[in-house]
């Protein structure tokens, strides 16, 4: 079955940086295309940033030139670089398949959190 695990998150001080890693097994990952979502308390969970199978992204306007995703195919992975973070990029972060209706089996998530 379908598995994410989602892992690298932690405490960061305003404008520093993080690098998110999902390992997705299960699935025929390279011809799916992957997204980074978040939910922050009392929010709605949102698509953070996609990458299509070919390598096509697209990103949240508010976390556009700061974040940066990309995949390894052959490692079933896809990461979310994250850099010059705020305050309000603090939530639990899962990656999940994008464009089309997100798995059931969503991972644990890792949770990012941005304070001084």
């Amino acid at each position: 079955q379908v598995q994410l695990v989602e892992s690298g998150g932690g405490l960061v001080q305003p404008g520093g940086s993080l690098r998110l890693s999902c390992a997705a097994s299960g699935i025929m990952f390279s011809f799916v295309t992957m997204g980074w979502y978040r939910q922050a308390p009392g929010k709605q969970r949102e698509l953070v940033a996609s990458i299509t199978s070919s390598g096509g992204t697209n990103y949240l306007d508010s976390v556009k030139a700061r974040f940066t995703i990309s995949r390894d195919n052959a490692k079933n992975t896809v990461y979310l670089q994250m850099n010059s973070l705020k305050p309000e990029d603090t939530a639990i972060y899962y990656c999940n398949r994008a464009l089309s209706r997100p798995y059931d089996n969503w991972g644990q998530g890792t949770q990012v959190t941005v304070s001084s």
